[in-house]
């Protein structure tokens, strides 16, 4: 991922890790000597539960043949199976003293985060790949049950390892912190286009699990940080396990671990991704006039498209997908008559469509609750560079790279779709117009980026129009 597009996903990484890392830092080194059943059956029942779940997760994802959540509910049965394990074994009620304690609380977290990370391989993105992942889950379960029995069983085999602080202890921290890290840049980055409360959730949970794992390998059982960590860990699985079961309740795949949500698909489900309101609105534009729709909607999934080529940050695309989408939104305003004219305008007709950017513009701000972005998009998609375009005549640096970007994909779906005054251009022949006017109308670097989407897309045999 490119450095710039860290920008605006640090700080809700940042958000999300500051309340657990700061009740560490204040309270983390208070000792304290609770009695070892609160640990028992605090941790080590309560993760059984969460081993069920898990499990249970496991099962809904198979018979809906949704790898993805195979697998990470795979890493959320092994984790919350070793931190069974970890809780059961505390000293003093089922087992004497053991090293199994040990072992198992330093291998959770890092082991589970290695799991999650793996979702995102294209290995496991089709569902062919359940059988071998189940194969790879039970493998991993059996390893887990056999480590507990040795460990209860014959105690002396199982060394008290990582001791906290210790070399190994910390190369197991650096190496788990970078999972998480990693796992929180996908689910931030998705966070960051849907801005669904489910995505932030997930976001949060890892930063708990993070947490729970600097508590885990640094501090001990005598520090009130050591046990903070372990309510950190069981909420954090529980947070970013009730995120995926969400999803797969609605009938989505959960996405956040994943991190490849792409910007087009929220064009494609605008109800679930941007909101009830940009859902309604097209409800209503599809039945003032189902072209204009349609039209729309083939720009937003073109503009995302050359936004992402171009390297725009996940809230620069959202505002982009929401303003291609209600770009012509204005057009509510504009009689039928108007709109289905089967021949070109004349000059009055003409003029009360011209006032569609400004009219859409005057929507948006008495429904609220869009940004100053979507409503400039909305207002001046039909603006030039040189200063030929309307509503306001803007030129050269006025017009943002989301505007310029949507004004190309506006004039090439109009240009090769079909009108009913005259059949659609052929593509060639609208993209060599784009190429002749970029760097006076359009911007060179948008029509270059347009032409390198509608290649790739004719590689994955998309259809380049509707």
């Amino acid at each position: 991922m490119r450095l710039r597009l860290l920008a605006p996903i640090v700080p809700v990484m940042a958000g999300c890790v500051a309340l657990p890392a700061v009740a560490l830092a204040l309270v983390g080194h208070r000792m304290v000597m609770p009695p070892m059943w609160v640990h028992f059956y605090g941790v080590g029942v309560t993760a059984l539960v969460a081993t069920a779940a898990a499990a249970a997760l496991t099962i809904v994802g198979t018979r809906r043949a949704d790898v993805r959540t195979v697998v990470i509910a795979g890493g959320f049965s092994l984790m919350a199976a070793l931190l069974a394990v970890h809780g059961l074994a505390t000293p003093g009620v089922l087992l004497g003293p053991n090293g199994l304690i040990a072992i198992s609380g330093g291998l959770t977290l890092p082991v589970g985060g290695a799991v999650l990370v793996l979702c995102a391989l294209p290995r496991f993105a089709t569902a062919r790949a359940i059988p071998r992942v189940i194969a790879i889950q039970t493998a991993l379960a059996a390893g887990v049950v056999g480590l507990a029995v040795l460990g209860a069983l014959r105690p002396e085999l199982v060394p008290a390892v990582p001791a906290a602080k210790s070399p190994a202890a910390l190369a197991l921290l650096a190496v788990g912190l970078c999972f998480y890290a990693a796992l929180a840049v996908r689910a931030t980055h998705t966070f960051l286009l849907t801005r669904r409360g489910a995505d932030l959730a997930v976001v949060f949970g890892l930063a708990l699990l993070a947490t729970s794992l600097y508590a885990a390998l640094v501090l001990t059982f005598m520090d009130l940080g050591w046990w903070l960590g372990h309510l950190f860990e069981v909420t954090g699985i529980a947070v970013v396990g009730a995120s995926v079961g969400y999803d797969l309740y609605r009938g989505r795949r959960s996405r956040p671990l994943v991190g490849d949500l792409r910007a087009s698909e929220i064009v494609l489900a605008e109800e679930a991704y941007l909101g009830a309101r940009v859902r309604a609105l097209m409800v209503r534009l599809a039945e003032k006039d189902t072209s204009t729709e349609e039209h729309t909607r083939r720009v937003a999934s073109l503009a995302v498209a050359i936004g992402e080529h171009l390297g725009l940050s996940p809230a620069r695309l959202r505002s982009l997908a929401i303003g291609g989408l209600l770009h012509d939104i204005g057009k509510l305003s504009v009689p039928e008559p108007i709109l289905a004219k089967p021949g070109p305008l004349d000059d009055d007709e003409l003029a009360v469509v011209r006032l569609h950017p400004e009219r859409g513009r005057e929507l948006l701000t008495e429904l609220g609750g869009f940004d100053e972005t979507v409503k400039r998009l909305v207002l001046d998609h039909h603006e030039r560079l040189d200063g030929g375009g309307y509503p306001r005549g803007l030129r050269g640096g006025e017009l943002e790279l989301e505007t310029r970007i949507l004004a190309v994909c506006d004039v090439y779906d109009a240009l090769v779709s079909p009108r009913v005054y005259r059949g659609a251009w052929p593509v060639e022949r609208a993209l060599a117009l784009l190429d002749e006017e970029a760097g006076t109308m359009f911007d060179e670097r948008v029509v270059d980026g347009l032409v390198r989407v509608l290649r790739d897309r004719e590689a994955d045999r998309e259809p380049l129009v509707a």
